[in-house]
């Protein structure tokens, strides 16, 4: 899976239903502030070694382990936008029993929940399954960006992030 969009091919973010903050302003803390840092780094738009598609699929594995609907509609929305196919990302929740994704994706994945949901005994063999498919630097990078999306997915929880209907 490759893709030869870069940060700059994305724009500003996809257009979507408006959210509203229906428990607090995020703004309140520099918490929002230090999270945004975060996904300058690791988020959607960072120019990263690993291929872009796979950590997209990974933002959006995490949306949809934790369900975030902001983060649901804005990664489901960049993953079309980078060349993702919308099957593939449709097909997601069950790439366990798809024979769609490589060997490296299906490691990632399956590194992605067990980092997600703190899988304490089997994260040293996914751990050591990545290792198979990725440089130490790339294992970086992917936990970095696992890390990160669940930063946002609790934070947009917390703050009570709600899509609102843009039908009249």
């Amino acid at each position: 899976m490759t893709s030869e969009n870069t940060a700059e091919d994305l724009g500003p973010e996809p257009i979507g239903p408006s959210f509203e903050n229906t428990r607090f302003d995020p703004d309140l803390t520099p918490f929002h502030y230090l999270a945004m840092q975060m996904a300058a780094q690791f988020g959607y738009s960072a120019e990263l070694s690993v291929n872009r598609n796979l950590l997209q699929l990974l933002r959006l594995r995490v949306a949809q382990l934790n369900p975030c609907s902001y983060c649901l509609i804005l990664h489901a929305a960049v993953a079309t936008r980078i060349g993702v196919p919308s099957w593939l990302a449709a097909h997601l929740p069950s790439w366990r029993e798809s024979g769609m994704f490589s060997p490296e994706e299906r490691a990632a994945l399956a590194y992605c929940e067990g980092l997600t949901s703190f899988d304490h005994q089997q994260f040293p063999t996914l751990h050591n399954e990545l290792r198979r498919h990725f440089t130490e630097r790339e294992i970086a990078e992917i936990a970095a960006v696992i890390v990160n999306m669940n930063v946002w997915t609790r934070l947009k929880l917390a703050q009570g992030a709600t899509p609102m209907s843009t039908r009249d």
